[in-house]
């Protein structure tokens, strides 16, 4: 009896075509597919919310939406934006295709857990649309006590319900990433050889791990509460509503490292190509990503410098906040010293990270006037507050995933994609994202609440300019959808490495093979062995 052999897949793509083979696939890259389609999804259905309440926005009455809807509306663009967004985008997807690559191994540690994590992920995300369908939820993405607790009468326990799953999505992809570092890298990939990229995927995954099941255990304590009528924030059952800010807060902190830290990785790798230069200062890049991530967990007292907790202790928070800035500031200064004296090359991926670099400056300063307490009283719960966290974890991480998602498409898809249309959205993004939220520091600093569906007609400029530049940021939010849709079909076929890059997840075929390298690379120098 003859057998019959069939041929190898020359890339992960070629693997298997039918649905059955995706939804069914332990291979971390088709994962990473997997995650993208879905967080894409996420990322337009939050940004329609988005674009509602900017042009709610345009005029001083609430003559679109009504009080009620205005309140679902920016409590499901934050649960969306925040949890099903922001958090897993990089390290679900870029983070999930490329950190196997980047250090030399096959798969990660845990290829059946790292698709029950996609699964969970997507189990959320069913809770939450179903929230929607149902009516919504008006609580905020905070889901403050005692409104969620006490007064709210909308689907506060779905909502919950959806977020409880997706952060075991978060925790099993920490835990995979984590023991994947330890155990599996290349011959000769010491610790001082790997990518900034992937330690900045090491140190989120030890955030993840060990923040994420506080926010677990508060958001299951808000269900006690709420069905059971167990006193843990009610004050009338015994309990107390600042208790439940920070348990939040202790893990909604880390969480902005979560989403910034990955971006720093990527930005460090698109500078680092661009400038055809070494990226300054390794060392201190490396220790400020674990600095960041060590006091990141130490700072979360500051989103409650007026929700009543005693004087010497904001005192603390104020000079922990402070002191978080340096290394920020160090990685700002070594990109920078990077791009000195570089051959920059002002391509679509060196632009986002261009833009990342200056819209993060901006929010991280910005960030220094809310760590002081005498002025953040006066800031916060205004626009000033909603700028800041935007310029941070939108302009900041949605530029750095962008930037990511360019520089990698080739070695993702093994097609190239029209650099002149993807210069044109990155340079349309960055004008659009300041046209929509400078003018927020100003109607903060002018004293506009946030959270309102109304306001004074003195704000109105202000918010016709912010509404307008959300429209060109939709607009430019969405042409990166459409050249690169298109480049699966018509784009230039691409090389194993089109942009002479460094790194091992380049000395292999675009798209890679099903198990990444034909022979385990054997490491022999640092990461970025450019001339320079």
């Amino acid at each position: 009896m003859s057998t019959v052999e069939l041929p190898t897949p020359r890339s992960y793509l070629e693997e298997g075509f039918g649905l059955r083979s995706w939804l069914t696939t332990h291979d971390h890259k088709r994962i990473a597919v997997l995650y993208g389609i879905g967080i894409t999804f996420f990322f337009f259905l939050g940004g329609l919310a988005a674009a509602l309440i900017r042009w709610e926005l345009v005029t001083p009455a609430g003559d679109l939406l009504s009080a009620e809807t205005y309140n679902k509306a920016f409590t499901f663009h934050g649960v969306v934006m925040v949890w099903f967004f922001l958090i897993p985008s990089i390290p679900a997807t870029l983070g999930n295709f490329l950190l196997p690559l980047m250090i030399g191994a096959r798969d990660v540690a845990f290829p059946r857990l790292n698709l029950f994590s996609w699964y969970l992920y997507m189990g959320g995300g069913v809770f939450t649309l179903a929230c929607l369908l149902l009516g919504g939820v008006d609580t905020g993405w905070t889901f403050y006590t005692p409104f969620s607790t006490m007064f709210s009468n909308s689907h506060v326990m779905m909502a919950v319900a959806g977020v409880f799953i997706v952060g075991f999505s978060s925790i099993f992809t920490g835990l995979n990433f984590i023991v994947t570092v330890h155990t599996l890298r290349a011959p000769g990939m010491t610790w001082m050889r790997l990518p900034l990229f992937v330690w900045s995927m090491y140190a989120v995954a030890l955030v993840m791990i060990l923040a994420t099941p506080v926010l677990a255990m508060t958001l299951a304590l808000i269900g006690l509460e709420r069905l059971f009528g167990v006193g843990i924030f009610d004050p009338a059952l015994g309990g107390d509503p600042v208790l439940f800010q920070h348990f939040f807060w202790f893990y909604s902190h880390p969480a902005v490292y979560i989403m910034i830290l990955p971006g720093m990785g990527l930005v460090s790798e698109l500078i680092t190509h661009g400038a055809r230069r070494r990226i300054f200062g390794y060392r201190f890049m490396v220790y400020a990503i674990i600095g960041i991530a060590v006091v990141g967990f130490l700072v979360w007292g500051h989103h409650m410098f007026v929700a009543g907790q005693s004087m010497y202790a904001s005192i603390v928070f104020s000079i922990l906040s402070f002191i978080i800035a340096v290394p920020s500031a160090i990685k700002v200064f070594n990109w920078t010293a990077t791009l000195y004296k570089g051959d920059i090359s002002f391509d679509a991926p060196m632009l986002y990270a261009l833009g990342f670099v200056g819209l993060f400056m901006l929010g991280g300063l910005t960030g220094l006037f809310l760590a002081a307490t005498a002025l953040d009283v006066n800031l916060t719960d205004t626009y000033f507050v909603v700028a800041h966290f935007h310029y941070i974890m939108v302009g900041g991480a949605v530029m750095a995933y962008l930037g990511g998602i360019h520089y990698w498409w080739p070695k993702i898809t093994g097609r190239m994609y029209s650099e002149a249309w993807a210069r044109f959205a990155a340079i349309l993004m960055f004008f659009g994202f300041n046209l929509t939220f400078f003018p927020q520091y100003i109607l903060g600093w002018e004293g506009m609440p946030r959270r309102y569906h109304e306001y004074l007609p003195q704000f109105q400029v202000w918010n016709v300019l912010s509404s307008a530049g959300a429209t060109i940021l939709g607009v430019a939010y969405l042409m990166p959808l459409l050249y690169l849709a298109w480049s699966l079909r018509h784009g230039e076929r691409a090389g194993s490495n089109p942009w002479d890059a460094t790194g091992l997840e380049w000395q292999t075929s675009s798209p890679p093979p099903p198990h990444n390298f034909d022979e385990t690379p054997l490491v022999t120098e640092g990461p970025y062995a450019y001339r320079r």
